[in-house]
């Protein structure tokens, strides 16, 4: 062996990630004797000392007989936040066994640059490992990707198939704070789903073995459409911008995803921030001002001040003024206020009505 097996891998393509450490993971070259087992480990606030010592006990110590230990480490900024456990960390790198492999997978919010734990990347790419960043594709380049996985699994996609395919798992959407982390996985999974779908008539009909079958179906584009639901992936300025354009069911939908990974406290601020915003267009507009002249008195770029003054005409000021108080209601909710207290469902429900009865154009 040339040196210790480490690599860090990170950025917002969970499913590249996956599929690097499971390269890594596979190659007989590093790992002759097979492929090391999974050991999967989250750093813990506080524990940086305990798994810093597990680390090296497990990692240090080589197999007789058998495979070795691939520890998959998330969140590790937490063990070289002092300078004794980075020196540590740099110490067991150099005392990893034949056979054994340290790996940080670290999945980040789009658009981030850099690795979230810095001096973990730089020891590893000091001891030789790699170090990569694999970004989400989006819109051509997830059609593209898309197909390459099609032809990885003998599938062939008709004209428009992965572009329909990318449209419908949100990578045309182009809010900067979209959350991609999962598009991959879930293109993929539809794929798997669609091979699945091609696959089974021809296995019935003609006898034939399934991989047959795979190599030879044409996945259409009404193929993607009758099977594959559209899934956008959360976003919050998309989200925002649909309660001000008053469009319900897109709001509703935006939603969703949004609830699942998102602190409540932060929707109600972006909201709260928007119907303050679209009040003040919406009188500064009234009094005669222009969606130009916003741009100065209120210090806007011009195409957010354009945004504004569209989104702000479809209201009315009692309308704005009865999503305000609606908001405050559910912001109480949220925060307990009174003593009353509210599950999970409850607030998604509260979420849910405040969209559909303050969203809505009553026009």
């Amino acid at each position: 062996m040339s040196g210790p097996v480490v690599a860090y891998f990170w950025g917002d393509d969970s499913y590249g990630i996956e599929a690097a450490v499971d390269s890594l993971r596979n190659d007989g070259a590093r790992f002759p004797s097979g492929a090391p087992e999974r050991w999967r480990v989250r750093a813990e606030i506080g524990d940086a000392t305990r798994m810093l010592g597990e680390l090296r006990a497990r990692l240090s110590t080589g197999t007789m007989f058998g495979a070795g230990t691939m520890a998959i480490l998330t969140n590790a900024g937490q063990l070289v936040r002092k300078g004794t456990d980075r020196e540590y960390l740099l110490e067991s790198i150099g005392l990893i066994a034949d056979g054994n492999a340290l790996v940080v997978a670290e999945e980040t919010e789009s658009g981030r640059k850099d690795p979230p734990a810095k001096a973990f990347a730089d020891a590893i790419r000091a001891a030789g490992g790699p170090v990569r960043r694999f970004e989400a594709p989006r819109e051509g380049a997830l059609a593209a990707w898309i197909d390459a996985r099609a032809r990885e699994r003998q599938m062939t996609l008709g004209p428009g198939a992965a572009r329909e395919l990318a449209t419908r798992v949100g990578g045309f959407v182009r809010e900067g704070d979209v959350d991609r982390r999962n598009q991959g996985r879930l293109a993929v999974m539809e794929l798997d789903k669609l091979c699945l779908f091609r696959a089974a008539p021809r296995v019935e009909g003609s006898g034939a073995t399934v991989d047959a079958a795979i190599s030879t179906a044409t996945i259409s584009v009404d193929d993607v459409r009758a099977l594959v639901p559209e899934a956008e992936p959360g976003t919050i300025w998309g989200f925002v911008d649909a309660v001000g354009m008053r469009q319900r069911a897109r709001a509703l939908d935006l939603l969703e995803p949004l609830l699942d990974g998102t602190p409540e406290p932060v929707l109600l601020a972006v909201l709260h921030r928007r119907l303050r915003e679209l009040i003040e267009v919406a009188d500064r507009l009234a009094t005669g001002e222009s969606p130009g002249s916003l741009v100065r008195s209120m210090r806007l770029q011009p195409f957010r001040a354009e945004t504004l003054a569209r989104q702000a005409r479809g209201w009315t000021v009692a309308d704005l003024g009865g999503a305000l108080e609606g908001l405050l209601e559910l912001d109480a909710r949220v925060k307990g206020v009174g003593g009353t207290s509210a599950g999970e469902g409850q607030i998604r429900l509260a979420f849910d009505l405040w969209v559909s009865d303050r969203v809505g154009s009553t026009v």
